[in-house]
């Protein structure tokens, strides 16, 4: 009941905790976002900087505060970012450094094709995906830029190159068959209803060493695709996060049910939870109930234990008002005394 001193930092470079990562849970209007906001105002008093996913547009003032812009993502909008964009720790070996790229790229293209088909990929359509993400980072190579967009990823699987389906031990249409669910999933973020916020290059000139960064979704806050727009999202900030800073770096997932309800979404975050402690990063996951855990999927269901996964790999716990039916549940998943 007294005051004290918190700093995930410092806790972790201690060793007193395990990791930095944080959960927050609150009912709606009990003072989470309030918080979450107050906390990453305070932080920066000691120079860390905060990127936020926000997909209701809440942090539009708090970013006023800190004198900067939202970036805010809609369909057709001006602003555009490359969830492909890779950037990897320096490496003298520069062949395992390509092949650190390639699988990233390669693990975040099944992860949004798992979402966006709502099952696990077949063997043959990984290994499109695979031949796809090589063949693309080998032309982006060969114009020299810095890393291939979605549209390309779409084009090698509608139309592998001969290449492709030899290295494979098949045949061109054989192969162009293999990932063509796939690529007719992933053409509505380059094409269809989603295009117009990850189907390009990064737009130059985003402002990437502010104290904070929000990047708004509130434009497809009621979208069905919304865990994979985060998704999408959370892997150009990961990547912003190595290649401008390289410690004491909050980021924080606001409403992280939406991406913890998709199992190839929730698969990517959990590993990238557990990589951002290389970073620095202390990640927080902002939800509403602690039945959230539980009601992203079936009784046993690997969504479920991913999510309490992340609960697992988030030694802070921030409890704000619970429902009298969440009190139960609540003590299950944090361990409570009655």
């Amino acid at each position: 009941g007294g005051s004290f001193v918190y700093d995930p930092f410092a806790l972790y470079g201690r060793g007193v905790v395990t990791n930095p990562n944080m959960v927050v849970f609150g009912q709606i209007g009990r003072g989470k976002s309030s918080f979450v906001k107050s906390y990453l105002w305070r932080q920066a008093v000691f120079g860390r900087h905060a990127w936020v996913i926000d997909p209701k547009g809440e942090y539009g003032p708090l970013a006023q505060a800190w004198g900067v812009e939202p970036v805010a993502l809609r369909p057709g909008g001006a602003i555009r970012l490359n969830p492909l964009d890779t950037e990897d720790e320096a490496c003298d070996d520069q062949q395992l450094l390509a092949d650190r790229v390639l699988r990233r790229r390669a693990a975040l293209t099944s992860s949004l094709a798992v979402a966006c088909l709502d099952r696990n990929l077949l063997p043959r359509e990984r290994a499109a995906i695979d031949a796809a993400v090589a063949g693309a980072t080998q032309r982006a190579q060969a114009a020299r830029v810095p890393a291939p967009v979605l549209p390309q990823i779409v084009d090698a699987l509608l139309a592998p190159s001969i290449d492709a389906s030899r290295a494979l031990r098949t045949t061109r249409s054989v192969l162009m068959e293999d990932g063509r669910d796939v690529a007719l999933e992933l053409r509505r973020l380059v094409n269809g209803d989603l295009a117009g916020m990850f189907d390009g290059p990064t737009t130059p000139g985003l402002r990437l060493d502010a104290p904070l960064v929000v990047l708004d979704l509130s434009a497809v806050y009621h979208s069905p695709a919304l865990g994979v727009l985060m998704a999408c999202a959370a892997a150009w900030l990961q990547n912003a996060v190595r290649s401008q800073h390289r410690n004491r770096i909050i980021v924080v997932v606001d409403e992280a049910w939406a991406i913890l309800s998709n199992l190839g979404v929730a698969r990517w975050l959990q590993t990238s939870w557990k990589l951002s402690r290389a970073l620095g990063v202390a990640n927080m996951a902002v939800l509403h109930r602690l039945s959230d855990l539980r009601s992203v999927g079936t009784e046993g269901s690997e969504q479920v234990n991913l999510a309490e996964g992340l609960l697992a790999d988030s030694e802070t716990r921030v409890v704000y008002a619970q429902s009298p039916g969440e009190v139960t549940r609540a003590g299950e998943l944090l361990g409570l005394t009655e």
